[in-house]
């Protein structure tokens, strides 16, 4: 969450001093990417900032590796920390999606993001009904000129939100003409009217896509 007048300060500082950390910590395998990403329209979260990385105890490990390489380099200097005072925390694991995953997969320029509230005792099922029902959907709608990618995530630590459908494109109109076309294709499926049961709430957030690495 981002003093709305300091967000262009934040996306300098990732710009200039976040970018070589984080590029150089995907070098070194510390991390497997990185990604940097600012509010369109939605809740009140301002900007994302993520990595990614093969398990949980690499993912903790290099937060720690690149934690204390922005200690090191920036010090108290840290124009994202001033900018954005607070935060919320989430771990996701990958379950399905386009290339190599959710967050993994090369990315577009936009995105829109689908934060699920779900029945907890029912979230295996949702996502078995994700994979039969809505992943063919979705492959479908990749490639030129369509979604650059797509993903389905489970909650491992943080918040209310349960699951994560994420989607991404070079540009708004075809974000949106593809999330319009897959609508319109699982309209009345009795499978996918089950899922809306499981997962009858969420949050929507659309993203301008700074950096995503790779």
């Amino acid at each position: 969450m981002c003093d709305t007048s300091m967000q262009e300060q934040a996306d300098n500082t990732v710009d200039t001093d976040y970018t070589p950390i984080y590029d150089q910590a995907v070098e070194d395998g510390a991390i497997t990417g990185w990604g940097w990403m600012a509010h369109h329209t939605g809740g009140k979260w301002r900007r994302i900032l993520y990595h990614t990385a093969s398990s949980m105890e690499e993912l903790l490990s290099g937060m720690e590796t690149v934690g204390q390489m922005r200690d090191e380099k920036m010090g108290d200097s840290d124009g994202v920390s001033k900018a954005c005072r607070s935060h919320d925390d989430y771990i996701w694991r990958s379950v399905a999606g386009s290339g190599r995953g959710v967050l993994t997969a090369p990315r577009g320029k936009v995105g829109l993001s689908a934060y699920h509230v779900c029945k907890i005792s029912k979230e295996s099922r949702a996502d078995e009904l994700l994979k039969a029902v809505f992943a063919p959907v979705y492959d479908a709608h990749v490639g030129p000129g369509k979604l650059s990618s797509w993903g389905w995530s489970e909650h491992i630590v943080g918040g209310k939100y349960r699951r994560l459908a994420t989607m991404t494109a070079e540009d708004w109109p075809t974000l949106l003409k593809m999330r319009e076309s897959i609508f319109s294709e699982l309209e009345d499926n009795e499978l996918g009217d089950e899922f809306v049961e499981i997962c009858g709430s969420h949050s929507d957030y659309l993203w301008e896509i700074r950096h995503a690495s790779p």
